[in-house]
């Protein structure tokens, strides 16, 4: 008893410092929208303190509501939803309530925002260098100033040649660069919240690292608390202080960034845990998350848990009522009925896992051969030098054979699988399809796609907004009308292989999140079962559940159709999963080469283990090197 006051006592005079430290506070918050006159609730009692200097992190599929919160911060929530009750105070003072000045005046300046989807966040028709001027500007940096500010800022987010940055547009950096310029541009005004959405998402893993220490930088100097929105487990645990995992607007499991995922009290977290692909340990077959999200639209006629649907543990008890939050330990909550039988119930299922194999060659016969093949791009006026984006290289790919190409942006990963497209003239070489040169001609053309397609990192410029997602699934098909009934099947494969819902086929891209766009996109490319895919960074911005599905369902491919894979790819631990050989690449070069888990297990070149070690390590408790500040750099960043 003694000891039990003891700690009483203890938490009596702790809480209130706590409390004074806040900066983001919310309570109770609901925000709802009426469907078909129900009223839904998209978001249910969410609660949370962000105290000064902390990382909140949010994980859950895409529709989980993860970035909904952002918006309602942003005053950006679509028309005909509304916050109906509960309070986000910042700073002590009503976010909800300020007038609209103040709102404005916030935004920016003391609340910055780095979006998901930079193409879009970027205006197409202003150099990088106005953009980030103006918004240098709005903040009050004086003009004689700004242009030297803002080469300083493109440097610590390590965008090369920063200065000549300045005079491009955005469609003429790559998906990466882009988002290292939100990522600058939320930096500029050292603000006091940073709301980070899949900011790291497009990036490779050592910019990834780079803005994990930018972030503790700033948190060391400024106390800037960051919401930090991610599908990337390993990332939320060492980037995080304390991570919620949402789901279907819900806020299920709340913890410690270092115990939630080794100690994970949902059958939802332990989902998503069991759907992560490891760079180190033994390999096995990625657990996948079957079923759908439910949509807003049927949230009202959901009388218990939302996940129950999903949950391989669901009781009747379970769709009797919500359940409550309840606390496991300190700092860790729950909100699950079974949650206590869960290690028992899971015991089972791990024991028999099974063992896995990447994408191995069927035969020595090269489907595709590149000889010798190389892009240089050629100065526009005296003054500069050609760029060599690739240097001259053989490739070849097998029957069956999963190839991954890894690298930081620039390294001329997307050259080579533009070049292997026929997107980008060949500057010297050739490239032979079962065993026939591809020339310029048309003939040539058509040969290629039908054997080879490419799926585009960036789904929602890849897509026609103005068709629906079942055409777009089907698009390869429009020159056969006669086979309109074979179309709406093969519609529904598709959807049905790629995990999209069965209503999602008459919706339009827009109507979709960036994960579900970008499985239209894959699933277009595997409409007509090509022998070759090129993919660029197709998984990058999907949730860890789908990722592991499309995973899973290209070496399903590869087994049934003996498809081949180029993967370029930024993540090490998808590649390790996936492919049985892997290149290392740096400016335009292959700098190291071979069987997947000997190159990543013992790496010959400097840059390979300089790359690895920007990876975050699945052990909680592990260092990570490539977020780690030496004594030199701490606080100089």
């Amino acid at each position: 008893m003694g000891n039990t006051m003891a700690v009483a006592d203890m938490e009596a005079v702790v809480f209130p410092r706590v409390e004074e430290d806040v900066l983001l506070k919310a309570e109770g918050l609901n925000l709802d929208v009426s469907i078909g006159g129900k009223t839904c609730r998209v978001l249910r009692d969410i609660s949370f303190t962000l105290p000064r200097g902390k990382t909140l992190g949010l994980v859950g599929e895409s529709g989980a509501g993860k970035s909904m919160l952002g918006r309602i911060i942003s005053r950006q929530i679509p028309a005909g939803f509304s916050v109906s009750s509960g309070s986000l105070m910042f700073d002590g003072e009503d976010l909800l309530q300020a007038s609209a000045r103040q709102h404005r005046d916030w935004l920016g300046k003391r609340i910055a925002f780095i979006p998901q989807e930079p193409m879009t966040a970027l205006n197409p028709v202003l150099t990088i260098g106005q953009q980030f001027t103006e918004h240098m500007l709005r903040f009050g940096v004086p003009a004689a100033e700004c242009e030297a500010r803002i080469i300083q800022a493109l440097e610590e987010v390590l965008l090369p040649e920063p200065a000549a940055l300045l005079s491009k547009y955005a469609f003429q950096l790559s998906g990466g660069m882009c988002q290292r310029v939100m990522i600058a541009m939320a930096f500029a005004s050292e603000p006091d919240l940073v709301i980070s959405d899949e900011a790291t998402t497009a990036l490779d893993v050592s910019t990834q690292a780079q803005v994990v220490r930018l972030l503790r930088d700033l948190q060391a100097r400024k106390g800037t608390s960051v919401i930090f929105v991610t599908h990337d487990m390993g990332l939320a645990t060492h980037a995080c202080d304390e991570v919620t995992v949402l789901y279907a607007g819900e806020m299920m499991e709340t913890a410690p960034a270092r115990n939630i995922f080794q100690h994970a009290s949902h059958p939802y977290t332990r989902a998503l845990r069991d759907a992560t692909p490891r760079l180190k340990g033994s390999v096995i077959p990625l657990k996948t998350l079957e079923g759908q999200m439910p949509g807003v639209e049927s949230f009202a006629d959901i009388p218990g848990c939302r996940f129950a649907s999903r949950c391989d543990y669901a009781a009747a008890s379970c769709n009797a009522g919500v359940p409550e939050r309840v606390s496991v330990s300190h700092g860790h909550s729950v909100r699950c009925a079974r949650y206590a039988e869960l290690e028992t119930l899971t015991a089972e299922q791990h024991s028999s896992s099974g063992t896995h194999q990447p994408g191995h060659a069927f035969s020595a016969r090269s489907v595709l051969q590149a000889s010798g093949i190389s892009k240089v791009y050629p100065a526009a006026n005296r003054r500069q030098k050609d760029k060599l984006a690739l240097a001259a290289m053989d490739f070849t790919i097998a029957p069956g054979e999963f190839i991954g190409i890894v690298g930081e942006s620039g390294s001329g990963k997307s050259t080579l699988g533009r070049m292997l497209m026929g997107l980008e003239d060949l500057t010297s070489g050739s490239i032979d399809i079962n065993g026939k040169t591809l020339g310029n001609d048309e003939a040539s053309w058509q040969r290629r796609i039908s054997l080879v397609q490419m799926i585009f990192q960036d789904a929602r410029s890849a897509l026609n907004p103005r068709r629906k997602v079942g055409q777009l699934l089907t698009q390869v098909m429009d020159s056969r009308p006669h086979q309109r009934l074979e179309r709406n099947m093969r519609m529904k494969e598709l959807a049905r292989d790629v995990g999209l819902a069965e209503q999602s086929v008459q919706r339009y891209p827009a109507q979709l999140s960036g994960g579900q766009r970008q499985r239209v996109n894959i699933g277009r490319s595997l409409c007509d079962l090509p022998q070759i895919l090129i993919a660029d960074e197709i998984v990058s911005g999907l949730d860890v559940s789908v990722q592991a599905q499309i995973m899973n369902l290209l070496l399903e491919l590869r087994r049934e159709h003996k498809v081949a894979l180029v993967l370029i790819s930024h993540d090490l631990s998808v590649v390790r999963y996936l492919c049985s050989r892997v290149l290392v690449m740096k400016n335009g070069e292959v700098i190291e080469s071979g069987e997947t888990e000997k190159v990543l297990s013992d790496p010959q070149h400097p840059y390979t283990r300089q790359l690895i070690a920007a990876v975050p390590p699945t052990d909680p408790d592990a260092v990570w090197p490539g977020a780690s500040f030496t004594d030199k750099e701490a606080g100089v960043l």
